[in-house]
């Protein structure tokens, strides 16, 4: 393992040298990350990254591969735009996290703030606490487990995809509908959960697409001979 002290290195510099040593195999522990902004973003193959530490905003971001773990709090946007990978967060995560990623999985060991998974469209957002208002904002594809609760408006213009929460929902968002979550859709959940050492084993509320959105081709129509 190589270690990487924050302190000693600016953002660019700290970057640089986590993908030169990515390349070239190495396990990479990152020291002192003063909830630094923008740290480890832009790896394109598997590693190990391990930041003892909290991280700022965009934080393991644009990630292709990597398995990245965070011992402590993350500001917005952590895991912004994965493509494949896993990020493990042991604590907290500001607004947005796993914003429009494409797979991969987030698993956050604490709560979430507003926004998680916004247009998302792929991969596994697990959040072993609670998560904020706009849940799954305009989600496109993948799931979202939420352990405890859910703020306002959850699934709000959602177009495919599914959201689980354990708690209770403040809200629905436009478009969005329960289902009942059959026993091979929650034994697939526990399952997941169990892989990722969470034990409890709540009846999950399904939430799903309602799928008015989707039938927009009369107006536009009417659009386009307007134009």
């Amino acid at each position: 393992m190589v270690d990487l002290d924050a302190n000693a290195l600016t953002t660019r510099e700290l970057n640089r040298q986590i993908k030169d040593l990515a390349a070239q195999g190495e396990e990479i522990r990152v020291l002192n990350p003063q909830a630094r902004h923008n740290i480890a973003v832009g790896v394109l193959q598997p590693c190990k990254i391990r930041v003892e530490g909290s991280v700022g905003y965009y934080s393991a971001s644009l990630l292709d591969g990597p398995e990245v773990v965070i011992d402590g709090n993350a500001g917005w946007a952590l895991g912004e735009n994965l493509m494949s990978g896993r990020i493990t967060l042991a604590r907290d995560a500001g607004a947005s996290v796993g914003a429009s990623m494409r797979g991969g999985e987030i698993l956050v060991g604490g709560n979430a703030g507003a926004r998680a998974g916004i247009s998302m469209k792929g991969g596994s957002l697990v959040i072993a606490g609670s998560s904020g208002f706009l849940t799954g904002f305009m989600m496109q594809k993948g799931s979202i487990i939420v352990c405890g609760d859910a703020g306002d408006a959850v699934g709000d213009s959602m177009y495919e995809g599914v959201i689980y929460v354990g708690g209770s929902c403040g809200s629905l968002g436009s478009d969005a509908k329960i289902e009942e979550a059959s026993e091979e859709d929650l034994i697939a959940v526990w399952d997941i959960l169990d892989r990722r050492g969470i034990t409890e084993r709540p009846r999950f509320t399904k939430i799903v697409s309602a799928k008015k959105l989707h039938h927009l081709d009369s107006l536009e129509r009417l659009e386009k001979a307007a134009v």
